[in-house]
């Protein structure tokens, strides 16, 4: 899927320490850690407020569609379970897999956006599936790629925006995980793997650290994030983007609802 990249947030802002980050953040890649060496601000948390809310589905979503994954005998059904389409992730009309971020806006008291992010998120091969579906990082940071299936994978990402990279790399049977940086914003770059053209995933670049990824429950929350007027964006890969106006207050939290539905 493309269309949705390309968007820069025209924030400045100072970073924070425990915002909601989607993945699994692990220690960056080996002789990479002073990459990004920016040591993060200090807010005054008085002047902080969270924005939270829930993504819902409307009307009747479509049933996952079994995957057959006999072509290659070391995915099969039994070490990984049962492989299933995840392109619309709903559980009792909540959604998930939707990338929620901060798209514009600026707080009341400016500062200078520092990342100071050196960790990388993890995006694993499991049963011949991508786990998670949809991750999401600040610009600049990486993604580790990991393979603990017993079989070949290909990763190969194709994103719209120059600076993130096209990735096309092989991964042996459980081999050595790689990494890869990702430098500009862009939403919902698609991951497949040419060996199993079943498996898809999404890879979601911020231009700041406030952005999460709903869970199964549809809920998400930007916490820590300084009073002011934004605009969320909140994209799913079928669906496409919504936008909201918020206004955050200091020590308060606001409530952000999106609903999204096929047309």
């Amino acid at each position: 899927m493309r269309g949705w990249g390309g968007v820069r947030a025209g924030v400045m802002v100072a970073l924070v320490l425990g915002c909601g980050l989607a993945g699994c953040r692990q220690n960056a890649p080996p002789g990479e850690v002073g990459a990004n060496p920016t040591k993060p601000a200090v807010l005054d948390p008085a002047t902080l407020g969270e924005v939270s809310g829930v993504v819902r589905f409307a009307g009747k979503a479509p049933e996952p569609v079994r995957i057959d994954t006999t072509m290659d005998p070391a995915c099969g059904f039994g070490g990984g379970g049962d492989a299933y389409s995840e392109q619309y992730a709903v559980k009792d009309g909540r959604l998930a897999n939707v990338y929620v971020y901060v798209k514009s806006g600026r707080p009341s008291a400016g500062g200078a956006l520092a990342t100071g992010h050196n960790g990388a998120t993890v995006l694993d091969q499991k049963g011949c599936v991508y786990t998670p579906h949809v991750i999401a990082v600040e610009a600049g940071d990486w993604v580790e790629f990991r393979n603990d299936d017993s079989t070949m994978h290909n990763v190969h990402t194709m994103p719209a925006v120059e600076g993130n990279p096209a990735v096309d790399i092989s991964e042996g049977p459980k081999g050595p995980p790689q990494a890869k940086r990702f430098m500009e914003p862009e939403a919902m770059i698609p991951v497949r793997c040419n060996n199993h053209p079943w498996m898809e995933a999404f890879i979601n670049v911020s231009a700041t650290p406030w952005f999460a990824v709903t869970g199964a429950d549809g809920r998400f929350a930007l916490k820590r994030l300084p009073a002011g007027e934004y605009t969320l964006g909140a994209v799913q890969e079928k669906m496409g983007e919504q936008t909201m106006a918020v206004t955050v207050k200091p020590q308060a939290e606001v409530k952000a609802d999106f609903t999204f539905a096929i047309k």
